[in-house]
């Protein structure tokens, strides 16, 4: 199904673009929710007037977004929870409680769906982004510690999947694969 955007759509595109689009997906969610109309010839006319106003108004609503960008940027979150030998947490930190911690710090309120985190089921540092507009992503650092600890003892845990652990790994499997061209196989070593 081709359609036509009316509103900027997350991970589809910008107004004004024509998206080709799982029927479903435009059938149950794109047209229903006023976000797109099919793109027949009558509605292709209307694209660049469609593009036009919504450039303007995502310019209008960048600079009004601006500042609670300036605010959300870099900004350092601190939950401390219960947590097992392992680091694991026993329950999660949700993007609700990481929305409710950033109205408290900051006075800006979030809804929920506009963080773009999965759970957070670890001790340690984690990131997450904050969708305020299409254009403004800021980046928020979520650090998890173990309750009756200090929060510096965060830094020491490295969260599941990380980049650190797959790039330790990595470095670590061509060491191994370095020795074992190397060092001749067992089967062919004379005696």
């Amino acid at each position: 199904m081709r359609v036509l955007l009316l509103k900027d759509v997350y991970k589809l595109g910008r107004a004004g673009d024509v998206k080709k689009v799982a029927d479903g997906y435009g059938r149950n969610f794109l047209l229903p929710h006023g976000l797109a109309v099919l793109a027949t010839p009558g509605a292709m006319k209307q694209a660049e007037r469609i593009r036009s106003t919504a450039t303007e108004q995502r310019v209008r609503l960048n600079q009004e977004l601006g500042s609670v960008a300036e605010r959300l940027e870099g900004l350092k979150l601190v939950f401390p929870a219960k947590a097992g030998e392992t680091g694991k947490l026993y329950g999660s930190i949700t993007p609700a409680m990481i929305a409710e911690s950033i109205e408290r710090e900051t006075g800006a309120t979030i809804d929920r769906r506009q963080i773009d985190a999965q759970p957070i089921k670890a001790l340690g540092v984690h990131k997450a982004v904050v969708r305020l507009t299409i254009d403004l992503i800021p980046a928020l650092t979520v650090l998890v510690h173990r309750e009756g600890e200090p929060a510096e003892s965060a830094y020491g845990q490295t969260a599941p999947g990380s980049t650190k652990d797959f790039e330790e790994l990595e470095a670590a499997a061509e060491e191994e694969e370095e020795e074992e061209e190397i060092a001749p196989p067992a089967d062919e070593v004379e005696a």
